[in-house]
């Protein structure tokens, strides 16, 4: 089946060339074989001249942050991609740029004999960057395809303000979009010489590879999660077995382990969204389970999310929240923060409350909060920070370095959540005006505080996490 127009953006004037070599798919964002729009329509593009298709990945070291565990998760993902890819007759190109001043022309070089180069269309600033300045030297069209949100982004012509405007929209389109993709047929597979730029990566040799790269090695891979389609699908296959059925009454409660911890695989587009709404739509038919509440989270939310991200100039920006909000932040800046804390103290989980640094340990730890807490961490950053711009930035940071699902459009969206973005006004108080706090308090009454915490200083002490998924 053709990938759906509205998918698709040309980003370039330059013309396909039939009588070139292939067509090559640039995997920036989109880190996968299976369920792949982008990867898809490079392959109805080769069938159409009877060429083969490439398949470029990339992985620099100079990207801001760029350290063992980012790199890690990628780099895990190789093998598997190698092994899916040459199964199927699509060539592949693993470029590992070891240092930060390593040639960077390799995508070039690749697309002189390219017929087209086919890329992921992602609304974050960086990508964007990247579509707009690579497609611009290119003399072959070039085109970027929407592969992480279920219904297109394109489909949302306006932003939306909160998930009552989109939602209805959202289930409106979805039985159009909620389908299996096809899985990738070529007429022609890929027989050419690899080209010089390639890194072979093998499963023993992946943390080798990172060693010796030019980045930060004082942030250690996760604890718990493991980069790559393998564990992606092995995650989900946990979550349908033994946490669909218990996810609407426990997945505020963090210490019970309810929620799929699938973040950092979509992050990195090891699995899409659509491949996840799929098997958990048809495993929750299939045995009577009620998955409306995930579906709310991994759809409507997640693709609100994309909408802000696609719809604004800069998604870090306090401009972009509602009126209102910034309106009490211009009221309350000078309300007093007792405690203050520096950026380092907070990196350091070094302040009096104890949930609030298991939180940030557990970043520390799992590249990733648990979405509730993760809710309460951002809030207590801006009440103690000295200003709501340091308490942004604060946030922005401790995401770009540790997290595993950072740089995302559901990051920039949680994060100015937390100053009022997609909610509504409360009562006011102090630091918050009229946006919503939350309180150590209000915490233990709601969850198992204690569990967690306990949870959190085993994991320091063992550095090991039963909740590592093989």
């Amino acid at each position: 089946m053709p990938i759906e127009v509205e998918r698709v953006s040309k980003l370039n004037s330059q013309p396909e060339h039939a009588n070139r070599k292939y067509v090559l798919y640039w995997a920036q964002v989109n880190r996968r074989v299976d369920a792949n729009h982008g990867l898809l329509y490079a392959v109805e593009i080769a069938n159409r001249y009877k060429l083969p298709v490439l398949y470029y990945e990339c992985l620099t070291c100079a990207y801001e942050h760029a350290n063992d565990r980012l790199h890690t998760f990628v780099v895990e993902g190789v093998p598997e991609t190698a092994k899916r890819l040459q199964k199927v007759g699509v060539g592949y190109v693993f470029d590992l740029r070891r240092t930060k001043d390593a040639p960077d022309d390799a995508l070039y070089k690749l697309a002189r004999d390219a017929a087209a180069v086919v890329t992921d269309e992602y609304p974050t600033v960086i990508a964007r960057r990247h579509n707009h300045r690579a497609s611009q030297q290119l003399d072959a069209a070039c085109y970027s395809v929407d592969s992480s949100c279920i219904v297109p982004m394109k489909r949302m012509e306006k932003r939306e303000f909160a998930a009552y405007t989109i939602r209805p929209k959202i289930k409106r389109l979805l039985p159009q979009y909620l389908q299996p993709l096809d899985k990738v047929h070529v007429k022609q597979r890929f027989e050419l010489q690899i080209p010089n730029c390639h890194t072979r990566i093998t499963e023993k040799a992946a943390s080798n590879m990172v060693a010796f790269c030019e980045i930060d090695h004082t942030v250690a891979p996760s604890l718990t999660f493991e980069g790559g389609r393998l564990a992606a699908e092995s995650r989900l296959q946990q979550f349908l077995r033994n946490n669909l059925k218990r996810y609407a009454k426990d997945r505020n409660q963090p210490s019970k382990h309810a929620t799929s911890e699938m973040s950092p695989y979509l992050h990195f587009g090891q699995i899409s969204s659509l491949e996840i709404a799929v098997a958990v739509r048809d495993y929750a038919a299939k045995h009577k389970l009620i998955s409306d509440e995930y579906l709310e989270e991994l759809i409507v939310r997640r693709e609100l999310a994309f909408n802000y991200t696609s719809h604004v100039e800069d998604p870090e920006s306090l401009e972009n929240l509602p009126d209102w909000s910034q309106e009490d932040m211009r009221k309350h800046a000078h309300d007093k923060r007792d405690p203050s804390y520096t950026r380092k103290q907070f990196e350091n989980a070094e302040t009096y409350d104890p949930l609030w640094n298991a939180t940030q340990k557990e970043m520390l730890l799992r590249g990733k909060i648990h979405g509730y807490y993760r809710m309460y961490w951002g809030k207590k950053i801006i009440e103690w920070s000295p200003t709501y711009q340091e308490a942004l930035d604060t946030m922005v940071y401790i995401h770009e370095r540790y997290a595993l699902d950072g740089r995302d459009p559901n990051t920039f969206t949680n994060i100015l959540w937390c100053f009022g973005l997609h909610d509504r006004p409360w009562y006011e108080r102090p630091i918050f005006g009229r946006i919503r706090s939350m309180s150590s308090e209000g915490m233990q009454r709601k969850t198992n505080t204690g569990a967690y915490i306990q949870e959190i200083l085993q994991l320091e002490k063992t550095g090991k996490d039963v909740n590592r998924v093989a």
